[in-house]
């Protein structure tokens, strides 16, 4: 049964973008997801990446155009500009990571419920009642939001090493088998590759 490490960030459009794309490839294939939030900001600034804040001009405009064609392109409501981005992304993270350990719903579910928040529902998802109701939707018992959190602070950061070491930067990230795929629109590459096409 192939394995697919999946390196997200919980603040990442294209994240949001991804839906549950992944999930179902991952279904129609037999593959198991080991989901692997990091700290995408940290990862640029180790793999020569840029903050969008901080890029050029012509990245910042090409990202603004970009962004709501793939949105509309796939059927999603999307903001460019949410009302609470960036925020910190940690907490939800902790959470799902607690989510992770405890079992008992979707994690597929709960990572677009978390991204949903940020990039169509104007939430912040720093705060706990959105932490809570993005668990709740997924099946999990809101409580985890705020159990493990140091296991998740370890966890979240051992990703991070994971992710720079597999040769991650940037978000959502597939590796299977060592083959890396980066970017929302290399699920279908993914699935090839699963199907043994690639």
């Amino acid at each position: 049964m192939a394995q697919i490490d999946y390196f997200f960030a919980t603040l990442s459009p294209y994240c949001y973008l991804a839906e549950q794309r992944l999930e179902e490839v991952a279904a129609k294939h037999g593959a198991t997801i080991n989901y692997k939030p990091f700290d995408l900001i940290r990862a640029f600034g180790r793999t020569g990446g840029t903050p969008p804040k901080d890029r050029h001009i012509s990245r910042i405009e090409y990202r603004a155009q970009e962004l709501p064609r793939q949105a509309k392109k796939l059927g999603l409501p999307f903001n460019l500009q949410p009302a609470h981005w960036p925020t910190n992304g940690a907490p939800a993270a902790y959470a799902f990571i607690a989510a992770q350990n405890a079992g008992g719903g979707d994690l597929g579910k709960l990572a677009h419920a978390i991204f949903r928040a940020v990039w169509a529902e104007e939430k912040d998802i720093a705060e706990d009642a959105v932490v809570r109701a993005c668990l709740s939707e997924a099946g999990f018992d809101p409580e985890l939001a705020n159990s493990g959190l140091l296991e998740g602070a370890e966890t979240y950061a051992r990703n991070l090493e994971d992710a720079v070491e597999a040769g991650v930067f940037g978000a959502p990230f597939y590796i299977i088998d060592g083959q890396r795929f980066w970017g929302q629109d290399r699920i279908a590459d993914v699935d090839a590759y699963l199907a043994g096409d690639l």
